[in-house]
């Protein structure tokens, strides 16, 4: 009983140190990147008077427009301010309509999460089953022909794939809706219909990355002096795979994904546009466009946390998954 005891305290130790040292990371960067962000408004030049007002404005009118909005105070009592509404959930007010901007990222955020969610998903099996048959059946016509698969839909466009996928499954064959949104509220059916086909659109960059990173760690850590002495010892194959080389061969691509699932939320605003969804990467576009600096500063906070959570998350996961990264290999 001592001995589990021991291991389980072990392994629960190294998970509280990884994230400790994660938190710890976390916080200067958050405020860094929070305080850059915001000070983009200083270096913009734009202002709400010249949207509600126009290009025409009088001074006195600017001055009076940027009066009421609080932009007349001293930078640092301003980002303050911000920040602080930041900590609280507020990310401020749309310069182009008045509304929360959270109300309004949250609104995307749901779509753009369930899509990008799916498509991780969708990455993650398929490179899985496609990077681990290509490392167990290395220089065969297998793996020849799972690397030139790859390969080509690795270099094709998301949009692209998605208009392929609207013509044949929605136009063609009426087996998926072609455009909107249903929230899973609603009914898991429908909205498992309707985030399908984007989600396999931006799913062809993460099936690639996967199993390329994957059958290239593999195929490593086949090399290795473990599996060596694992073989040495009688073990199986499939014992070998599982507890020695799958195991160490994870740490690169878990590493990759730490990256993937913010870039599905924030690059898919095409893909969005082709299937008629209002989502993240859309709202971020439309508000770049429109010089809305306070919904532009709140995309870019969500963003940061978006990917200090995701890498968060896979950092734990290697702690605990992967010897190779306990032992700081």
């Amino acid at each position: 009983m001592t001995a589990p005891r021991s291991r389980t305290r072990h392994a629960l130790g190294r998970v509280l140190a990884a994230l400790g040292r994660s938190v710890a990371l976390f916080v200067p960067v958050f405020l860094v990147a929070t305080f850059v962000t915001f000070a983009l408004r200083s270096l913009s030049g734009l202002s709400p008077a010249r949207i509600q007002l126009g290009e025409e404005a009088t001074p006195a009118a600017v001055a009076r427009v940027e009066a009421e909005w609080g932009l007349d105070r001293p930078f640092l009592v301003q980002y303050g301010d911000w920040f602080n509404g930041v900590l609280h959930g507020h990310l401020g007010t749309s310069w182009t309509n008045g509304a929360d901007i959270s109300t309004l990222i949250g609104a995307g955020l749901g779509v753009s999460l369930s899509i990008a969610t799916f498509a991780l998903l969708i990455g993650i099996v398929v490179g899985f089953a496609l990077g681990t048959l290509a490392a167990l059946r290395r220089t065969t016509w297998i793996d020849r022909a799972v690397t030139g698969f790859v390969t080509v839909i690795s270099v094709m466009p998301a949009f692209v794939v998605g208009i392929v996928l609207v013509t044949v499954f929605a136009v063609g064959l009426h087996l998926f809706p072609s455009a909107g949104y249903v929230p899973a509220a609603q009914g898991v059916g429908p909205w498992l219909a309707h985030i399908t086909l984007p989600a396999l659109a931006l799913s062809f960059d993460v099936i690639a990355d996967v199993a390329r990173q994957l059958r290239t760690s593999l195929i490593a850590a086949y090399s290795e002096n473990y599996v060596t002495g694992a073989v040495v010892r009688g073990l199986g194959p499939r014992r070998i795979f599982f507890g020695h080389v799958l195991r160490n061969g994870l740490g690169p691509t878990l590493a990759t994904l730490g990256l993937k699932f913010p870039a599905l939320v924030g690059a898919s605003v095409v893909t969005e546009w082709i299937f008629g969804l209002q989502g993240f990467g859309r709202f971020a576009n439309d508000a770049a466009q429109a010089g809305d600096v306070p919904a532009v500063q709140g995309v870019l906070v969500v963003s940061i946390v978006l990917v200090v959570t995701f890498n968060l998350l896979v950092n734990l996961v290697l702690v605990r998954v992967t010897p190779a990264s306990q032992r700081g290999v």
